[in-house]
């Protein structure tokens, strides 16, 4: 069944590079990559899937000598970004000292207002990640993947994006001082087109949707065209994904070294939410947290829904859709951690729901009505699935709970285009009275 389940990595992988000899890289505590499916172990490389069972690869590492206390003393003096976290990550020592966005330590908003509205009685926060160097949590990712490309000695940074991703492998590889070429849908919202072409990396629009686009990132790996090409979400994957862990890091040390009772979770890939959940579980093992039960609920928009009706129809396979929603950064149909996903909301006694557009765009309002805080499409979806959580009784409103929102507002305007002027007035009191603003 699990193999099943992976057939759709299994045919991007063809291309897959785990015979290449790479040589030895630092990588901090990164020690190898092992597969998800089947615990097999390859050297680190530019390598995505097992070459044994087409399974995804991740970094697996050696924490062995961490002593809790001079861990915990050694992050919180560390930098005000994500490299606080270095010892825990698939980074160099010296990582802080090089060319990178240092995107991170982001505001976790405590959101007692709109705790008030949804009837949330224990604790209401919002980890805010449009306050990321490109307004999105893909700096995370980025950052991380960077450091492999430069440690594989990529020439060439690029992606497959649903926009957030390009803008952020545009800003990171002008800064590093790489070449960047990024591949997007052809119909992405404008805001994202302009914030990932600003960077003055090429910029490529495929006719098709995000599935289309990932297809053909994997065709490039396997030609002579994409040598010397580090595809940030494709053969840097399993550095690349690591990133997410580390909000997972700063929720936990936000909150006072604790593991929040519950947060919900944007779904795309999965990556993120599978990551999280990761980092979650080796706070725990390293003493850096209590271990106490937590539960992980996955969000999606209901014209891109696979895991949500997979989880629903009590499915262990994800199956594909076409994507037909405003929150176009989740609009991937083919999501290559869905299954994962699955297993994690099932294994947390969390869960996984969906929100029509309509409620997208009216959570997008409540949330900037009631904390001030402007999120893109993706943050609308995970607000909106909050509060249909709630009036379904499977999120606890006397639990802490934390909403993720990955982006800003200022990128889907689209989404809230009927909204301006309360009222044009003639510049006198008479004219303000009138308007009914007295």
């Amino acid at each position: 069944m699990r193999k099943m389940r992976r057939k759709g990595l299994a045919s991007m992988a063809v291309q897959t590079v785990a015979s290449t000899t790479t040589p030895a890289v630092d990588l901090g505590p990164a020690v190898a990559l092992s597969c998800r499916e089947c615990g097999h172990r390859v050297p680190l490389g530019p390598v995505f899937a097992c070459e044994e069972c087409f399974g995804p690869l991740e970094a697996a590492y050696d924490f062995s000598g961490y002593d809790t206390e001079e861990l915990r003393r050694r992050i919180e003096s560390g930098p005000a970004n994500i490299w606080r976290y270095a010892p825990l990550l698939p980074v160099p020592a010296d990582v802080a000292d090089k060319p990178n966005l240092n995107p991170g330590w982001t505001n976790l908003v405590r959101a007692d207002n709109l705790a008030r509205e949804l009837g949330v009685t224990g604790g209401l926060f919002v980890k805010d990640d449009s306050g990321n160097p490109t307004h999105s949590f893909k700096d995370r990712v980025v950052a991380q993947a960077l450091e492999a490309a430069r440690a594989f000695g990529f020439t060439t940074l690029s992606c497959s994006s649903t926009g957030n991703l390009a803008g952020a492998v545009g800003a990171a590889a002008a800064r590093a001082g790489l070449r960047s070429c990024v591949f997007i849908p052809h119909d992405l919202e404008q805001g994202k087109v302009v914030m990932a072409a600003v960077y003055g990396g090429e910029l490529v629009g495929i006719e098709g949707n995000y599935d289309d686009v990932n297809r053909f990132c994997s065709e490039l790996i396997g030609d002579p065209a994409g040598e010397g090409w580090g595809f940030v979400n494709v053969n840097l994957r399993p550095y690349y994904a690591e990133g997410s862990k580390t909000l997972a890091y700063e929720i936990c040390e936000q909150l006072g070294w604790r593991l929040p009772d519950q947060i919900v979770i944007p779904i795309a890939s999965g990556s993120q939410l599978t990551k999280i959940d990761k980092g979650l579980k080796e706070l725990i093992e390293l003493g850096l947290v209590e271990d106490r039960p937590y539960k992980i609920f996955g969000a999606q928009a209901e014209g891109c829904s696979p895991v949500s009706t997979a989880y629903k129809a009590g499915h262990d396979v994800v199956r594909p859709q076409k994507p037909n929603t405003i929150a176009k950064s989740l609009a991937i149909g083919n999501p290559a951690d869905g299954p994962y996903v699955l297993d994690i909301a099932r294994r947390t006694g969390g869960a996984v729901e969906d929100v029509t557009d309509e409620e997208v765009v009216d959570a997008i309002r409540l949330l900037a009505r009631t904390e001030g805080i402007f999120a893109e499409t993706a943050g609308g979806v995970t607000v909106g699935v909050t509060r249909k959580l709630l009036k379904e009784g499977l999120l606890d409103p006397t639990k802490t709970t934390v909403v993720l929102n990955t982006g800003d507002g200022l990128k889907t305007l689209d989404a809230v285009a009927d909204t301006g002027l309360t009222a044009t007035i003639r510049p006198t009191l008479d004219s303000f009275r009138e308007a009914g603003l007295a």
